[in-house]
C-alpha cells in the first residue's frame, strides 16, 4: 500500500528530553520538527509554554512528560504536573506509571495513579500516553496495564521512556496491540532509528513513535517520494546520547 509523506511523518513525536540540551539546541530541534511537520514535539516540562508559542499556527502538537522518567512521583504531584502542563499549552501528556507499584502488584494504586492524569487531560480535551517501561516488566504485568488503560480510556499505551535498559521490541508492540482496546493506540519508544523501522512498527499497529533521529528517518522518505530536501541548522550536540528516542 502506498504511503504519503504525512502518513509517516505524523507518526513521529520528536523527542527533546536530553537533560543537558541547551536552549539553543532545543530551539533548533523545535524548528526542525516544524519543518518536517511531525506529529508532536515532546519537551521537558519547563519549556512547554515556549514550545506552545513556537508551534502556534503549525500542525505540530505540544507534548511533555509527567512523572518522568521513573514514575515515582506521588499521584498528587503527577496531577499537578498535568494541570500545569495543560495551563502552559500542552496537548499530549506522556506519563510514566508507578513502576514500583506495578512490579509489586499494587494494582489499585496503579489504576488510580493513571486515572488522575487521564481525568485531568480529558477534562481539558487533551490526550494521554501511558508509559509502561517494559524492560522492567513481565508479560502478565504488561497485559494488566493494557487492560487498565483500556478501562480508563487512555489514548495510547507506550512501551518505554527511552531512559530504561531497553526500548520497544516487536514482541511487546504485538502484545500491547492485542491486549488493548481498539480505541487505545500504541506508541513505540526507543529503537526505531530509520525509515524501515518506522514502517515495520506501523505494520504492527503502531500509530506513534518517539524519535530523536527524525531527520535520519524522514530524509530518505522525502527522497523516495521526490520531495525537496529540507535544509535547516539542526546539528546535534556531541553530548547527546547516540539513541535518545523516547
Amino acid at each position: 500500500m502506498s504511503q504519503s509523506y504525512t502518513d509517516l511523518a505524523k507518526m513521529i513525536d520528536h523527542a527533546l528530553l536530553t537533560p543537558n540540551m541547551t536552549s539553543d539546541e532545543i530551539e533548533r530541534g523545535v524548528k526542525m520538527a516544524i519543518a518536517y511537520d511531525v506529529a508532536s514535539v515532546c519537551i521537558m516540562p519547563f519549556y512547554v509554554k515556549r514550545l506552545a508559542e513556537m508551534l502556534a499556527g503549525s500542525t505540530v502538537k505540544t507534548s511533555t512528560v509527567i512523572g518522568f522518567p521513573h514514575g515515582a512521583n506521588t499521584t498528587e504531584v503527577k496531577r499537578a504536573e498535568a494541570e500545569q502542563a495543560i495551563a502552559d499549552g500542552c496537548e499530549e501528556l506522556d506519563m510514566v506509571v508507578n513502576i514500583s507499584s506495578v512490579v509489586s502488584g499494587n494494582w489499585d494504586y496503579v489504576r488510580s495513579d493513571i486515572a488522575a492524569v487521564v481525568d485531568v487531560a480529558h477534562a481539558a480535551g487533551q490526550k494521554v500516553k501511558v508509559i509502561f517501561e517494559n524492560c522492567y516488566l513481565d508479560d502478565a504485568q504488561k497485559i494488566r496495564l493494557c487492560e487498565i488503560c483500556s478501562e480508563l480510556n487512555a489514548d495510547w499505551v507506550k512501551t518505554s521512556t527511552g531512559f530504561g535498559s531497553s526500548g520497544a521490541t516487536h514482541e511487546d508492540l504485538q502484545l500491547m496491540r492485542k491486549h488493548s482496546a481498539e480505541n487505545v493506540q500504541v506508541k513505540a519508544a526507543g529503537g526505531v532509528r530509520d525509515l524501515d523501522g518506522l514502517r515495520t512498527v506501523r505494520e504492527l499497529g503502531v500509530t506513534r513513535c518517539g524519535a530523536s533521529r527524525t531527520q535520519a528517518i524522514l530524509d530518505p522518505l522525502r527522497e523516495e517520494l521526490g520531495l525537496p530536501a529540507i535544509s535547516i541548522a539542526t546539528s546535534s550536540p556531541t553530548s547527546t546520547p547516540t539513541d535518545s528516542s523516547y
